[in-house]
């Protein structure tokens, strides 16, 4: 008899991640003068050509390997040796000689040093199980270390961590949360004792150190004697290896086991006695994080608009690949729209990042003005938990578009959601940020810089559908300053227990009018009208989410407690 033959789908297909990814060139295009975007488009194609080919083959067959930790050699001695994958050794060289950080460092480009370094990140973090995590605390203590006045410490660090000699490149963690809290330092318990040799040691438990295998790290710890809370703690550089390469003073308690980025080595860790180097002034530690945080919370909206990119180039090839009710996906009119959702999101989230992004090389250019400081101060936290959020929906909704397959393990595609939740935790929680925000605009000129952002974003937009979703954009964020100011005038309860949709909605507006600001700039210069029906299209899947709330309501719904029950319960 013969053998019978079953159907089996062809699986998704990557090609070059910059050649096809039209909204990334774009956006680059009118971003850099000519003779930049010359000069870089071979090598950010060369990354586009690594990320659809090699590294994301690498990543697929790599996918049931882990970090792993041994903690005794055979004969009893403590080793804590954690060993990494295949993907992550091969990610290192490359990031190390392609200068995924050392980009943002080197002369040449200017104010336009921090687009061309995070379009490499944008291309290179998908397809490298989370290394663009290292790299991005390695990126953040670049930065905070260059902004401190400890010249000892930067020739002894910063070389290393700009390096594009793989030899000599050194990561960097960021050792922070304690089981004591994550956003809230305050009550960190790690004890800085001064040495006799002006350096100082550390005693202490980090609950929760990603990229645990990096060479330096900065941290925070409190002074001996010094007082409680954030005003009593100082930043703290340290090395994890001594002359033959071990590091007694740190003991690896175990790896942390995950919900996702099961890929990068998070350890509980224990100081005992480590060597560190003050940062800075004493009292001085938690304000030299925020450097390191306009840096790190931009990678982490750079990975949220990268992740849901691929999440898109996947769902689109398959889309062309699976039949379905006797077409092609590609040919089914609600899935087609259904990608059209998806793809708005992914392009806002895109411009919103690399605005982020572009304020940053401006400042470190030495763009000094106040107002741009200011925008940067408060863009960074909305732009952070806007794309986080959006990247954990999108990426849920992308996992339906290849049915039962998304939900199998072997096709690699769950960790598109998986690794995608990390992003709403790290560098602070939605609500957070939330609250962070509305610091931000506390301060003197920030409402008026972020109105003037706005304007700014939408001020050529004259195409008639355009225009209506611009000055939908600018009603949002007009409802959402009344909404603040009516909120400060009747109680504090109600500011805070709206931060969330407040923010939200902010961020919402402002991705909606960098969108049409460039889908006008496209029509224009480019005679490309897709940048067009994406903005429409976020336009169409929603902007605000305030609503009049009670925080009275709020409570009682999250107490479990409904209104017909009164106090019944």
């Amino acid at each position: 008899m013969p053998r019978y033959e079953s159907f089996n789908q062809a699986p998704p297909q990557l090609g070059n991640q910059f050649d096809d990814d039209e909204g990334l060139r774009s956006l680059l295009r009118r971003q850099l003068p000519e003779d930049v975007h010359r000069a870089i488009e071979p090598e950010l194609r060369e990354m586009g050509r690594l990320a659809g080919g090699e590294l994301y083959r690498l990543s697929l067959a790599d996918r049931l390997n882990e970090p792993t930790l041994t903690q005794w050699d055979p004969w009893g001695r403590r080793i804590d040796h954690i060993e990494l994958t295949r993907v992550w050794h091969r990610a290192e060289r490359i990031a190390a000689e392609m200068g995924v950080v050392a980009a943002a460092y080197e002369d040449g480009y200017g104010p336009h040093a921090r687009m061309h370094q995070f379009a490499l990140a944008y291309l290179f973090g998908p397809s490298t199980d989370t290394y663009s995590c290292p790299l991005a605390m390695t990126d953040g203590a670049a930065r905070s270390l260059l902004d401190s006045d400890q010249t000892d410490l930067i020739g002894r660090a910063v070389p290393h961590l700009i390096s594009r000699d793989p030899a000599e490149f050194w990561t960097s963690g960021q050792w922070m949360t304690e089981s004591t809290g994550g956003s809230d330092v305050s009550q960190t318990e790690t004890v800085a004792r001064p040495h006799d040799d002006g350096t100082w040691r550390l005693w202490g438990r980090k609950w929760f150190t990603s990229a645990a295998t990096s060479q330096v790290a900065l941290t925070l710890a409190r002074p001996e004697g010094g007082p409680e809370g954030s005003r009593g703690l100082a930043m703290f550089y340290v090395e994890t290896f001594d002359r033959d390469g071990s590091c007694p003073e740190i003991r690896v308690n175990r790896l942390k086991d995950k919900l996702g980025t099961r890929k990068l080595p998070t350890a509980e860790l224990s100081l005992e006695g480590l060597r560190a180097w003050m940062v800075g002034p004493h009292e001085h530690g938690v304000r030299q994080i925020a450097p390191m945080l306009n840096i790190t919370r931009t990678w982490n909206g750079v990975t949220a608009a990268s992740g849901m990119r691929r999440g898109m180039a996947l769902a689109r090839d398959y889309a062309g690949r699976r039949r379905a009710f006797g077409a092609p996906l590609s040919e089914k009119p609600l899935h087609v729209d259904t990608l059209a959702g998806l793809q708005a999101e992914a392009e806002g989230a895109l411009h919103f990042a690399f605005r982020v992004a572009g304020l940053i090389g401006m400042v470190e250019a030495g763009d000094d003005r106040d107002e741009l400081r200011t925008r940067l101060r408060t863009l960074t936290p909305l732009m952070k938990l806007t794309t986080a959020r959006q990247a954990v929906r999108v990426s849920s909704e992308q996992l339906e578009c290849f049915g039962g397959a998304g939900y199998v393990e072997d096709t690699g595609l769950p960790s598109l959601l998986r690794d995608s939740q990390v992003l709403s935790i790290w560098e602070g929680t939605t609500n957070v940020l939330a609250l962070d925000t509305l610091r931000a605009l506390a301060a003197p000129g920030a409402a008026d810089a972020l109105t003037e952002e706005l304007r700014d974003a939408v001020r050529d937009v004259k195409e008639p559908g355009l225009s209506g979703a611009a000055d939908l954009a600018l009603r949002t964020a007009e409802h959402a300053s009344s909404w603040l100011s009516d909120a400060h005038e009747q109680m504090p309860d109600r500011v805070e227990a709206g931060a969330r949709r407040f923010a939200l909605s902010l961020g919402r507006a402002l991705e909606l009018a960098y969108l049409c600001g460039h889908a006008e700039w496209a029509l224009t210069a480019e005679r490309d009208p897709r940048p067009r029906a994406a903005a429409l299209r976020l336009a169409a899947n929603g902007v605000s989410q305030l609503a009049e709330i009670e925080p009275g309501d709020s409570a009682l719904l999250a107490a479990g407690i409904g209104p017909e029950l009164g106090n019944e319960r």
